[in-house]
């Protein structure tokens, strides 16, 4: 029998360490392996929430690092929880989670619904449909920062082809009101074929035989799409309005590569304005209350969801 390096290793291993290793419960061996990636885990997390909610409560500026640091209570929080223009970037990032969520919701469960069908071809469409979340921010904001181009972009032109309006007559990211708009409906066309995904999952997951029973029971189509589909479905949908929730909630290179927070701060999220108040104005201790405040909210309404998606998963 040839000789492996674990016999050599477990003959070169001490006789005392040997037996201290034999001695051993699985469980103790296991904390052994994952306890190096716990600790990492840790370091990368946990420690720089600490240094950042220390920060919160100082007035520290980055670009000062030799000025005294000055610890001054609650007074950033108050100014955050205080300043209209704050809330004009909530109300901003409202918005965008409201619609991108709504349209990606509504579109990809009629997507899901039709590939379930199983039409010819059917593979190949969901492929073509899944392109875009392939792509990086980067590329699809520059991509539809030329299609929204006022003079040369293709989208003013299909606009203008079934409203019969100017294709110059608007901007798409120029637009105080239409640029909130322009980054809902790319965002939408990049993230609805994970929804799709998620729930085609969802509809491929409901047993045929209960189907079969609804057609015993003479149960019409639309009685069986509210009454079982809808009902099966809602905790995938469910998941996927969680997920994009969050992910949208952080969005940031998406919204800097199509207008950079304008016009003026009409499309600034709270991503961006976090980022100048850091980088840009160098306010760190601000930034990184603002920073805190972002955390709970996202935190806090993230655990209530997740309540509520356990109720209907226990239904």
């Amino acid at each position: 029998m040839s000789d492996t390096f674990a016999d050599r290793a477990a003959r070169a291993t001490p006789k005392p360490a040997a037996r201290r290793i034999r001695g051993l419960s699985d469980r103790a061996i296991a904390w052994i392996f994952v306890a190096p990636t716990i600790f990492l885990l840790l370091a990368i997390n946990i420690f720089p929430l600490i240094w950042t909610i220390n920060l919160s409560f100082t007035n520290f500026k980055a670009n000062r690092a030799n000025r005294a640091v000055e610890y001054i209570g609650l007074r950033n929080y108050e100014r955050i929880l205080t300043d209209s223009d704050i809330w004009l970037t909530m109300q901003a990032t409202a918005h965008f989670l409201f619609w991108t969520i709504f349209f990606q919701v509504l579109i990809g469960f009629t997507l899901a619904w039709l590939i379930n069908r199983k039409f010819k071809g059917n593979d190949l469409w969901t492929t073509i449909i899944v392109l875009p979340m392939m792509l990086s921010p980067a590329v699809v904001g520059n991509f539809w920062t030329f299609l929204y181009q006022p003079q040369i972009g293709l989208f003013n032109y299909v606009v203008a082809f079934f409203t019969g309006a100017d294709p110059s007559s608007f901007q798409m990211i120029g637009d105080v009101a239409l640029a909130p708009w322009s980054i809902v409906i790319v965002d939408t066309w990049m993230w609805t074929p994970f929804v799709m995904l998620i729930c085609l999952a969802g509809l491929r997951s409901i047993p045929d035989y209960i189907y079969e029973a609804a057609e015993i029971d003479r149960a019409s189509k639309m009685r069986q799409f509210f009454t079982i589909t809808i009902p099966m479905v809602l905790p995938f949908l469910m998941l996927a309005v969680l997920f994009r929730g969050i992910e949208n909630f952080k969005m940031f290179d998406l919204v800097v590569q199509l207008t950079g927070g304008g016009p003026g701060s009409t499309t600034e999220l709270t991503s961006i304005n976090l980022k100048r108040e850091a980088f840009e104005k160098w306010r760190t201790g601000y930034a990184s209350a603002y920073a805190i405040i972002l955390f709970v909210t996202v935190f806090g309404l993230a655990s209530i969801y997740v309540k509520a998606l356990n109720k209907v998963k226990e239904r």
